[in-house]
Order: structure tokens, then C-alpha cells, then sequence
């Protein structure tokens, strides 16, 4: 039966072609935009990858970590005073305009990170050295710096090369590796009193609070106390998940509330839906009434309507197989280019392809049931008619 069925499905050529190539384009559509728009809430995240503080607390109305309602200088003082906490310092957090030696300007991600400590420093260093940050005027650049930074026709900006920020020197002294800013301009790292100064001034600069518990403390346990003690929120940093307590699930959830990102990469994939439904439901259907008559003459022979069904079955399973290998093939080779090039962001977890392999089966089940629907309703005696 499995052989006859799949003999009748590959031997229509056409038609066979036009299913796998409409559940393809589905497939592709509903996997690639639902991964570019994974990748894309992670970059929302991306100062919580880069300054990796177990507990950052901010004022007690921030939801995300992109929003910041600065704090009180003393508001360090305060954190560090709960028992719960190893050590805290102070992290300022800002969208800067960098002035290149042409006159232009370019918007970077500019964090400032205690002096002493440098809690909250880059962790992976490709050239120079973290505590030359300590001297004057000094930063430290992601890779994406070294495009955007650097001038056209000009070689890239390396270690030792200046530029401006407010009109102040900030001189390079090292290069690292940092995940993507959602605003898309690079990070730039520095001391927070020299922060400040890059800054222009206001009453209050503090952005957040970067802290760590002491042994022993859980650091849900640690945000816990210093929310009820200080009266400021404090937030862990872990990898997304469900505890509304967790910044980078807040962060998430923000954007997927307050922006039309959702709705417009949703579309996509709804349309994709819809592509795959009308393609595959019409073709298969008409698949089934050009072989309508080789399955009424095995139904005239004594094949029963289960097992005919169970033909239909295997053929649109089949097909939506192939269709669904070959869009996560292309999703794939997608993946790559995108990786290379560092852009639109994408992020695959496991559950995308499972869900995605779902609902292209799901079509794939509906195209049988209406041909199982016009079978049923198909009459042995029809075949020997002239």
C-alpha cells in the first residue's frame, strides 16, 4: 500500500513539485522569521550579556534594561549596605554620539564601569589589556567598533587610534568581543567617572546598581532583600525564562507588549500559513481527482475506504517532509549568511523547527481530508462507466 501510494504521488511530477515547493516557501517563511525575530529579542538583552552582573537594580519603575531612570549617587552606598550583598557598584548606561576625525558622528552604547573593581568589564579581550582602561582618557571597543568607527578608505581603527565623545579624547586600548546592541551602534566600555564626562551633565547619572550575593545566597534571594530593604527593584541577570524577577525575561516581555515587532514578523508567518494551506489544500485536491479514478478501481477491487484514506495519508505526509527538509535546509544555509555577516539577527531554538514541522503537517493533514472527503463520496461503479 505504502509503495503504491507513493508510486501514484511521485509519478504525477507536476503536481508533486507544486506541493513540495508551496510547503517549502511555507516552511521557510515560518522558520526564518520566527528565528530573526528570536535573534532580535536577544539583542534587546544585549547589555545584560555584555556587563554580566548577577543583580542589577534600578529604580523601582524600570521594566527593561534599555530604559533608565537614573539613580542617587548614594543609592550604591545603600545597596552595598544590605546584608545579602558581596559587593555593588555603580554602572552608568547610555546612547552616546562618537565624533570621528571627518567631522562625522556615529551613535554607540557608551558603559561605564567602576575604576577599581572594573566589575562589569568585557569578558572577552581580542587585543590590549582590561587595566590599561585605568588610564586617562582611555576605552574599550567591541568588534563592531572597528567597522563603524573606523573611515572610509582609511584603515580600521585599532589599538592606539583616537576619536571624540563630547568633544572629549577617548583613546583605544583594547578590542573585544560583545553581543549586538539592539539600537545597532557599538559598545564602547570606560570607567564611570569618565562616563560622566562624556556625558552631558544632569542632577542625577547613576544608571544602575550592579551587584553580587554573598556565598551561601541564592541571587533571587539577594534581589529579594535588596528590593525590601532600598526600596529600588533589583532584578537577576540569567538567561531568559519565566520568573518575571529575571531582567532579561522583563526585557523580553517589554518588547513584545509595547512595540509592533510581535505583529509585524507574526504576519509574516500567518501568511506563510495561509501560502501553504491555499497551495498545498488546492493542489493536493486536485492531485486526488486526476488519480480519482485509479483509486475507484481499487475500491471497485475491495480496498476499503481506511486503507484508500491511509493512502491519501502517506502521500500528503510525504510531501510535507520533503517540503518542510528542504525550507529548513534553506533556513539553514539563511543562518549562515547571517551569522557572517553579524546581521538580521537569528536565534533558532529547539522548539521552532518542532512547531514549524507541526503546522506544515497540519496543512499537509487538511489537503487529505478533503481528499478523503471527495473519495468517500466516490462510487465504485463510476470506473466502468464510458
Amino acid at each position: 500500500m505504502t509503495a503504491l501510494a507513493l508510486k501514484m504521488l511521485f509519478g504525477d511530477t507536476a503536481k508533486y513539485m507544486m506541493l513540495v515547493a508551496g510547503l517549502f516557501f511555507a516552511s521557510f517563511l515560518i522558520i526564518q522569521q520566527a528565528s530573526v525575530f528570536c535573534g532580535l529579542m536577544l539583542w534587546t538583552t544585549s547589555t545584560l550579556k555584555n556587563v554580566a552582573a548577577p543583580i542589577y537594580v534600578v529604580e523601582e519603575q524600570v521594566q527593561q534594561v534599555n530604559e533608565t531612570n537614573p539613580l542617587r549617587d548614594t543609592d550604591v552606598a545603600r545597596v552595598r549596605s544590605v546584608s545579602a550583598v558581596e559587593w555593588a557598584m555603580p554602572l552608568y548606561s547610555g546612547i552616546q554620539r562618537v565624533r570621528l576625525e571627518d567631522g562625522s558622528f556615529k551613535t554607540v552604547q557608551l558603559i561605564g564601569i567602576d575604576a577599581a573593581t572594573l566589575a562589569g568589564a568585557p569578558e572577552r579581550m581580542i587585543k590590549g589589556r582590561l587595566e590599561d582602561l585605568r588610564l586617562p582618557n582611555t576605552v574599550i571597543i567591541d568588534e563592531l567598533a572597528i567597522t563603524r568607527l573606523s573611515l572610509k578608505g582609511a584603515p580600521p581603527i585599532k589599538v592606539g587610534d583616537r576619536f571624540e565623545i563630547n568633544d572629549i579624547e577617548a583613546r583605544v586600548v583594547g578590542i573585544c568581543k560583545a553581543a549586538r546592541s539592539f539600537t545597532g551602534g557599538p559598545y564602547i566600555w570606560t570607567t564611570y567617572e569618565r562616563a560622566l564626562q562624556y556625558t552631558p551633565p544632569s542632577r542625577k547619572m547613576l544608571s544602575a546598581v550592579i551587584a553580587a550575593p554573598v556565598d551561601g545566597v541564592s541571587w533571587e534571594d539577594a534581589a529579594g532583600e535588596i528590593s525590601r530593604k532600598t526600596g529600588l527593584k533589583a532584578y537577576v541577570n540569567r538567561s531568559f525564562g519565566s520568573d518575571e524577577n529575571d531582567l532579561n525575561t522583563s526585557t523580553v516581555w517589554w518588547y513584545v507588549r509595547n512595540t509592533g515587532i510581535p505583529i509585524s514578523f507574526g504576519t509574516t508567518v500567518v501568511i506563510g500559513f495561509i501560502v501553504g494551506v491555499a497551495i498545498a489544500c488546492q493542489t493536493f485536491y486536485s492531485f486526488v481527482l486526476d488519480n480519482l479514478r485509479h483509486l475507484g478501481a481499487l475500491k471497485a477491487m475491495g480496498m476499503s475506504n481506511l486503507r484508500l484514506s491511509l493512502m491519501l495519508v502517506i502521500q500528503a505526509a510525504t510531501v510535507g517532509l520533503v517540503g518542510f527538509g528542504i525550507g529548513l535546509l534553506f533556513t539553514a544555509l539563511f543562518a549562515i549568511a547571517a551569522v557572517e555577516n553579524q546581521q538580521p539577527p537569528f536565534y533558532m531554538p529547539w522548539q521552532i523547527p518542532v512547531v514549524a514541522f507541526g503546522v506544515i503537517q497540519l496543512i499537509c493533514m487538511v489537503a487529505a481530508l478533503m481528499g478523503i472527503f471527495r473519495l468517500s463520496r466516490y462510487e465504485p461503479a463510476m470506473v466502468f462507466r464510458t
